[in-house]
């Protein structure tokens, strides 16, 4: 009987694509709410960049530990 392991880890390289990309997505959110008048857009965006950076962070951290990883 296979054991199921509840919690699947992503690899590095994808956590830091996945990263990367809400960040842009994040930079792109806050300068057009900047652009637009909409606080609460450039303030999603804000957070979108700080979630992604950390994101790009921990797929870094990752790839430090256990070596790239082919996924």
């Amino acid at each position: 009987m296979k054991s199921r392991n509840p919690i699947a880890m992503k690899s590095s390289t994808q956590d830091k694509v996945e990263g990367t990309a809400r960040h842009l997505a994040g930079k792109v959110e806050e300068c057009t709410g900047k652009t637009v008048g909409c606080e609460k857009l450039e303030s999603r965006g804000k957070s979108d960049q700080i979630s992604g950076s950390a994101q790009k962070k921990i797929g870094e951290i990752k790839e430090k530990v256990f070596g790239t990883q082919k996924s």
